[in-house]
């Protein structure tokens, strides 16, 4: 379901919500790739909710041109819609949504995909949660900043060109303590559903059977 929230600084960003199902284990916030709210992102969103997770997807697009979706057919305009978001404001969004999890009482996780990958590190090193997981996290110098304040997961293909193997050794060096998983043959988007030319089912499964484990743990 579509809901609203205010981030600190009054800006006002719909959400998409999925309650848990069963027991509930905790919160959940799920960071979009460059793509905004899609469908496909909705699905990922119902799969942890099924696992007793409350939900949240934020439209961080939302400061720049409200509730927008990008075809995966344009991934040059998401990009742009990416570069033309405030970092610092993009984060205020996110804690928006952790914020109102965290209201139930909830531990609350974030996992992110591309984009919000690297949004989930930055989480991690700023935010009030409790585990963070970053499914194939791009621009990944931009947030070698600050060390990371709770445990966080990655997954990434060692054939994906937006995250080379230096760039991707450099991340583990500055995060030691990051647990990172690596998937032969397996390149970006390599659990994104919607994107068939893209899409690994053996490793998209194997990274959310992990990181289901790993939710687990820390949560």
């Amino acid at each position: 379901m579509r809901i609203e929230l205010a981030a600190a600084d009054g800006h006002r960003l719909a959400c998409w919500m999925v309650p848990a199902e069963g027991a509930r284990k905790g919160g959940l916030v799920v960071l979009q790739e460059i793509f905004g709210v899609t469908d496909q992102l909705k699905g990922v969103a119902e799969r942890y909710a099924a696992l007793g997770y409350d939900v949240v997807v934020p439209a961080l697009f939302d400061r720049v041109q409200k509730e927008t979706v990008v075809p995966f057919t344009e991934a040059p305009r998401g990009r742009e819609m990416m570069l033309s978001c405030n970092p610092e404001k993009v984060i205020l969004d996110v804690d928006a949504a952790v914020q109102h999890l965290k209201a139930k009482g909830d531990n609350v996780g974030v996992i992110g995909f591309c984009w919000g990958g690297a949004l989930a590190i930055r989480a991690a090193q700023i935010l009030d949660i409790a585990a963070a997981v970053s499914f194939y996290g791009t621009r990944l110098p931009h947030y070698q900043i600050a060390p990371i304040q709770v445990p966080v997961q990655g997954h990434w293909g060692d054939a994906d060109g937006h995250v080379p193997a230096d760039m991707l050794a450099a991340a583990q060096a500055f995060f030691p303590d990051m647990e990172v998983h690596l998937y032969p043959g397996a390149g970006h988007a390599f659990a994104n559903d919607a994107r068939p030319a893209d899409y690994i089912a053996e490793a998209a499964e194997q990274a959310h059977k992990r990181t289901a484990v790993f939710l687990s743990k820390h949560m």
